[in-house]
């Protein structure tokens, strides 16, 4: 069992790490978007962008209102996707040492 585990680690950091950098792109674009209130988030291609982003930042601003007129949960989001990102797969993250630490074994 724990050498299914330590098999599918490399597919799983990698898939991982891709999804919390798509992620982050996407609440990036919603930050730059905000510069443009014309935009129909609605419509067309933005629906790529307010699907997954939407409920998320929906949820969010029951808790945080926005400062100054701004809304500032895309950059939490941003904030907080980028740690997890850091903390799990980046260079010093717990899943990257963890396959570091397997092939060093191997």
């Amino acid at each position: 069992m724990t050498s299914g585990i330590i098999q599918a680690l490399p597919t799983f950091h990698l898939l991982l790490g891709l999804l919390l950098s798509s992620l982050t792109l996407a609440f990036l674009m919603r930050i730059v978007l905000t510069w443009y209130p014309q935009v129909n988030l609605n419509k067309g291609f933005w629906l790529v962008l307010t699907l997954p982003t939407e409920p998320v930042l929906k949820i969010t601003r029951k808790f945080i209102a926005p400062i100054g007129g701004v809304d500032v949960t895309p950059v939490i989001w941003v904030g907080l996707i980028s740690l997890v990102r850091e903390l799990l797969v980046g260079q010093q993250g717990l899943i990257s040492q963890i396959l570091l630490n397997t092939q060093a074994i191997s």
